[in-house]
Parts: structure tokens; C-alpha cells; sequence
């Protein structure tokens, strides 16, 4: 019995070590000679564009349609982030939770609600994460915007924009117009905040500074905020920890 003990123990301790390879074999970020970056891959043929039905910030003037791929599974266990099933189809690609939109969806449109038009937010391949309406910001200053949090690159060079790449933080007005980065390049969105009291969103992000293609203890956290109500959106950091 005591062998037996020992031998599952021994399999046990394989199997945690090579699970810990098999996550350690990932990383967000892979740095390549540029003639060996790879191009995002073709859509898969069986993924069908699908656009949610609109949603309506409270106190705005636009609807948001979220646009995405319906996607079809073998195995009705399956289901996509915020998705319905039916016959192994998952039709809805967002939740709506008052004023934030959550899912993986390649792009939003906009109508204004005395309008027929619609009008993308970008025409880049990216996966949009969440899109919030500042709607605290809205009331006291009367802007009304957006903030996202998505991927827009390929960085860790496995052909696909997803939910394995850096994510960055966007802002927008709540039109989809003047879409505009505010993280840095190749660095890793950890969080974000809004302090009304001064109109400003702060964030922290991330950068591999070691180079060896993931986020730990040995890289360098960026502090950074943004005046929300200025013409421009210009970024500058600060450092708390100094």
C-alpha cells in the first residue's frame, strides 16, 4: 500500500511539473526578427460575423452594436464568453451589465439614435474586451466617453489576436470617435481607475523589461494617468513608489 502511495505521488508530482512547463511554454510576448513575424491567421470557416443586438447608455444619444463571430462547437459543453446555445450555436457574443459591455468582440458600431448610419469604431483587426461609459465623468462635466480594454497586435507571434496577447487601454467619445491609445506599446494593462474629483483615469501597466516574454517580480510597473476633460488626452506618469 505504502508503494502505491508513493508511485501516485511520484505521477502526481510529473504531472504538476509538466502542467507548469505547459503554462511556462506561453508567454504573451515573443520577440522575433521582423522578417519572421507572423501574419494574424485567416478567419476559421467555421465562425459566421454576428452582431449582438444594440444597447443604450442611459443618458446618451448613440446605440452600440457589438459585432463579433457566432461560433459553432461540436460539443454543446462549450460555450463562448457570454454566450447562448442553441443545436451547439452560440449566438450572442457580449453581456451588458448598464454601463459596461463585456466579451470577446472584434468591433463596435455605433448609430445615433436619430439615424440609420452606422459607423465602426476602428478598422483594425483587434478583440475588444470591455467598453465602459464614464457615466459619473458624464455627469459632472457633461463628456461623455468611452474606455476599452482590448488586444490590438499579435505579440505573442502565434498568427491570432486574442486573449493571450497584451492587453492596452483605449478611450474614445461615446460617438466612437477620436479612438485613441493610451497605454504604451508591448506593455501589459494591469488595471484602471477613475478619480472624479480630478477628471482623471489612472492606470497601471507593465513592460518586459527582462525580456524573457512574460509579466513577473522582475519587470517594471508603469504608473499613468490622463486628464479625461482636455482637449487632448495626453498621458504622463507618476511614480508612487519612489
Amino acid at each position: 500500500m505504502k508503494k502505491a502511495v508513493t508511485v501516485i505521488l511520484a505521477l502526481s508530482t510529473l504531472i504538476a511539473a509538466y502542467s507548469c512547463k505547459q503554462e511556462e511554454e506561453k508567454p504573451k510576448v515573443k520577440y522575433m526578427e521582423p522578417t519572421e513575424v507572423k501574419k494574424p491567421e485567416k478567419k476559421d470557416s467555421s465562425q459566421i460575423k454576428v452582431a449582438d443586438l444594440p444597447v443604450h447608455m442611459e443618458g446618451t444619444k448613440y446605440l452600440i452594436h457589438p459585432v463579433g463571430d457566432m461560433r459553432i462547437y461540436d460539443n454543446s459543453a462549450y460555450k463562448t464568453y457570454g454566450s447562448r446555445m442553441n443545436d451547439n450555436v452560440s449566438y450572442a457574443i457580449s453581456n451588458y451589465n448598464r454601463f459596461e459591455l463585456t466579451g470577446y468582440f472584434e468591433n463596435l458600431k455605433f448609430q445615433h439614435i436619430d439615424s440609420t448610419a452606422l459607423y465602426p469604431l476602428t478598422d483594425k483587426q483587434v478583440q475588444i474586451q470591455t467598453a465602459t461609459y464614464l457615466n459619473t465623468i458624464a455627469e459632472r462635466t457633461k463628456k461623455q466617453l468611452l474606455v476599452y480594454t482590448l488586444v490590438d497586435s499579435d505579440t505573442n507571434q502565434d498568427g491570432k489576436i486574442d486573449a493571450n496577447d497584451i492587453r492596452s487601454l483605449y478611450i474614445s467619445d461615446i460617438s466612437g470617435a477620436n479612438f485613441t491609445k493610451l497605454s504604451q506599446d508591448m506593455q501589459e494593462l494591469i488595471d484602471w481607475n477613475i478619480v472624479e474629483v480630478q477628471n482623471r483615469i489612472y492606470f497601471r501597466t507593465i513592460e518586459d523589461i527582462n525580456k524573457n516574454g512574460a509579466f513577473d517580480k522582475n519587470d517594471k510597473v508603469h504608473y499613468q494617468f490622463c486628464n479625461l476633460i482636455a482637449d487632448e488626452w495626453v498621458v504622463e506618469s507618476y511614480e508612487p513608489v519612489n
